[in-house]
């Protein structure tokens, strides 16, 4: 029943003190057995008669005699019989304790301590006993962190898993917050563990709360592991990277296991330092971290240290993309209700098993909805069959009489003197460090051939871009023989039913056979500059690059068939070129089977690379540690899935752009036409280019990949591609055409950036010839 009588009320500032201020987080109790409790009592709700008054006290009684005899079922009548006998002659009024909630003026008439907790813990028999029950009424829990601290906190609560619980958040609420903290409008403004204290206090009056509304500090810190007595467990929820490591740091020298839930895929973190002393930090997965430079980050800057304490492996997909939109279209990570309110169970079961030496281990433990509850998985398609590079045979059958005629005068190289000439040739850059060449030698003619293991992918239009590398690798072998004295002649086959790339004939120095002509010596001095040839992946200072220096290069580029180079110079128009270039990069990733190629090019370790010999070594690039988190959460297909659903992605175009930093050149070499032959012969022109650059002491890097997406390939109705993006994509072209002064029905050979400065000292690693040359006399 509900007492409307009014008492007295207590002074007003007293009144003034407990209503207006937002610290108070502890209710105050009344019993009327007490003198002065009652006069107190009576002073506060006569001065205050606004405060709710709510008396359930029979209710209560009812419930904790029917407990006490659990095979009886008492009518309502013989109910209210046994409470007045079990009262006694007690008033009603003054049996049990009113409690008084200063922030909501609120007071509850309850009953006292001991049979409060008897009937609100009832209904745990026997999965908590009562002894149970009353050993976790003595411990001490430490939470940090309350958005997802707070639901583990009430989950705890509700169970009675502790008898004092200290509550550190440095926070106040936020409307943003109420997607997954589970309280009221009343509480915005208001600190996040004060917040949580007043509800456990609403929830059990009894439960000791402690507030530590700056957070867990250095300061603070003793106190908080130690006053009042040492923690029994800390829940470790917070978001300050630091504080996450300084905090186990702690409690690994107290001897007190950390319990964290993770916001995904029910992942839950236990760190029993308790039993294992010894154990390292978020079982080791952060040992190679630098805690002093954490301290400060922005979010998106605490990604590549998040990472490894999350399990860059384990986290799902959805977070994976979601930490990719940070700074773009997401200002932080996001955390579901859902989530946090599965995590508050699992903490709070694992806290209370550890308590009562239930459970014993460390670990990262899952318990991942999305995969226990599920469609039924459809049939799996047998994936499509990979293209195997060529056997010696193959080759061989792809040659007709005229490839293998010998002429008149032409020599025959020793097999010695032939890997010398591939060896380096094979140190031609290709796109994605493919390497997509087989070399033939049959005693007399050298024969080059596109390897199929290692082209057509999607941007490879009629093996394009795998020409290209050729043609690189030819003007490397040309001008390798010349060194040792040897003419060449080349002869490269434009037929795309063959995989024939050219003929290599070779003579002795100064003769000149008929028909068809020798290749020139003119820049037989960048000979000595292959095997120094460098990406220059490094940033520089935009510093001029010399008119003379770029005359030379335009020289080398532009001294084969059609070739066309054109610079751009200005920082407006690198600035230009770095937008378009960024938003190809975002539909190259985005894009199904570009996104797939790229997978499969980048070696994602150290032991991989050196395994295969090609590809791209993610270790030696020039990122920072957020890029290179980033990359490697790019490289989960749901992840680009879900990225593309959303429209995001604008990760791929700062990490495109930023290779335009300090670059004061960018130029363009372009073909009419875009045939088979206008690609080798175009990667021959860019390899002298290239080798040019590195003779004038300039930083070359081919920003070439993205360009391919204005091929004529993309723009077949099945390229993959949604209208809208195939609209993005032909205005980015325009806007390319219009900065390049393109001319009309040409095509883009290669893309790069010049910077004065030196280049990496590291090259990519190649295969060696033994793996790519095959010798069939």
């Amino acid at each position: 029943m509900k007492d409307e009588r009014i008492l007295k009320s207590s002074p007003v500032s007293f009144l003034a003190k407990t209503i207006t201020d937002d610290t108070v987080y502890r209710p105050l109790f009344y019993r009327l057995t007490i003198p002065s409790d009652r006069v107190s009592l009576e002073l506060l709700l006569e001065k205050h008669p606004h405060i709710i008054v709510q008396d359930e006290l029979e209710g209560q009684l009812q419930e904790l005699l029917k407990s006490r005899n659990p095979g009886k079922r008492p009518s309502a009548e013989e109910l209210n019989i046994l409470v007045k006998d079990y009262l006694n002659k007690t008033l009603p009024e003054e049996y049990g304790v009113w409690v008084y909630y200063p922030w909501s003026s609120r007071l509850i008439h309850l009953l006292d301590e001991a049979e409060f907790i008897e009937v609100r813990t009832n209904r745990n028999q026997y999965k908590i006993t009562k002894a149970e029950r009353d050993l976790l009424g003595t411990k001490k829990i430490g939470v940090i962190g309350l958005s997802v601290g707070k639901t583990i906190s009430m989950a705890m609560a509700m169970e009675r898993g502790f008898g004092e619980i200290r509550l550190a958040d440095f926070d106040r609420l936020e409307l943003t917050n109420l997607n997954r903290i589970q309280t009221g409008v009343q509480n915005l403004g208001i600190s996040k563990a004060i917040a949580v204290a007043r509800e456990i206090s609403e929830m059990d009056p009894y439960l000791q709360t402690v507030c530590y509304c700056d957070g867990l500090t250095r300061e603070n810190m003793d106190d908080f592991f130690l006053k009042g007595g040492k923690l029994d467990i800390l829940v470790e929820e917070c978001d300050g990277l630091d504080i996450k490591i300084i905090c186990r740091q702690k409690a690994k020298a107290l001897g007190i296991p950390v319990v964290m839930d993770m916001n995904d895929r029910g992942t839950l973190d236990v760190e029993r330092f308790d039993l294992e002393p010894d154990r390292p930090l978020l079982h080791g997965m952060i040992d190679h971290l630098d805690i002093s430079k954490i301290g400060n980050l922005s979010n998106e800057d605490k990604i590549p240290f998040i990472l490894p304490m999350l399990g860059e492996e384990t986290i799902s997909s959805k977070l994976k993309a979601s930490m990719l939109e940070i700074g773009h279209s997401l200002s932080t990570w996001p955390q579901l209700g859902s989530s946090v309110v599965l995590g508050g169970a699992l903490a709070a079961d694992v806290c209370r098993r550890i308590i009562l030496n239930q459970f014993h281990e460390s670990g990262r433990y899952f318990v991942d909805l999305e995969e226990l509850i599920c469609d039924k998985p459809g049939e799996a398609k047998a994936p499509l069959p990979s293209p195997m590079a060529y056997n010696t045979s193959q080759m061989r059958g792809q040659l007709g009489p005229s490839d293998l005629q010998v002429l008149e005068k032409q020599l025959r190289p020793d097999v010695a003197t032939i890997k010398e000439l591939v060896s380096a040739a094979v140190l031609a850059p290709s796109d994605g460090n493919l390497q997509p060449w087989q070399w033939l030698f049959d005693g007399t003619n050298l024969y080059l051939f596109v390897d199929p293991s290692r082209s057509g992918f999607f941007l490879d239009k009629n093996h394009s871009v795998s020409l290209i590398a050729l043609g690189a690798a030819t003007e490397n072998l040309v001008l390798k023989a010349h060194s040792l004295n040897l003419e060449v002649r080349v002869e490269s086959i434009t037929e795309c039913q063959r995989n024939l790339a050219a003929v290599f004939r070779f003579f002795q120095k100064e003769t000149n056979p008929s028909p068809g002509s020798l290749e020139t010596h003119a820049y037989d001095a960048l000979e000595p500059f292959i095997p120094l040839r460098r990406t220059g992946r490094k940033g520089g200072q935009a510093i001029p690059v010399p008119a003379k220096a770029l005359d030379a290069i335009r020289d080398a580029a532009q001294s084969l068939g059609n070739v066309h180079c054109s610079w751009i110079t200005e920082a407006s128009q690198i600035k230009a070129l770095g937008q378009i270039l960024g938003k190809l990069e975002r539909i190259r990733m985005l894009h199904k089977e570009c996104h797939n190629d790229w997978v499969n090019t980048i070696r994602w370790t150290p032991a991989s690379a050196m395994q295969t010999k090609d590809g791209i070594d993610l270790s030696l690039l020039d990122l920072e540690h957020s890029e290179r988190a980033n990359i490697k959460m790019a490289k989960n297909p749901e992840v680009i899935d879900h990225l593309r659903q959303w429209k995001g992605g604008g990760v791929f175009e700062r990490l495109a752009n930023k290779y335009l930093g300090g670059a004061s050149v960018a130029g363009l070499l372009t073909l009419p036409g875009g045939s088979p032959h206008s690609s080798f012969i175009g990667g021959r022109c860019a390899e002298r280019a290239w080798l040019t650059a590195q003779q004038q002491g300039l930083s070359f890097l081919p920003l070439t990949s993205a360009i391919y997406l204005f091929s004529k390939r993309v723009q077949h109705p099945e390229n993959g591609l949604s209208k809208e993006l195939m609209n993005e994509l032909n205005v980015l072209h325009e806007k390319f055409i219009t900065l390049f002064r393109m001319i009309p029905d040409s095509e883009e050979i290669i893309l790069f950036r010049l910077v004065a400065g030196e280049s990496e000292n590291f090259r990519s690693l190649k295969r060696d010839v033994n793996e790519v040359l095959y010798v069939n006399k």
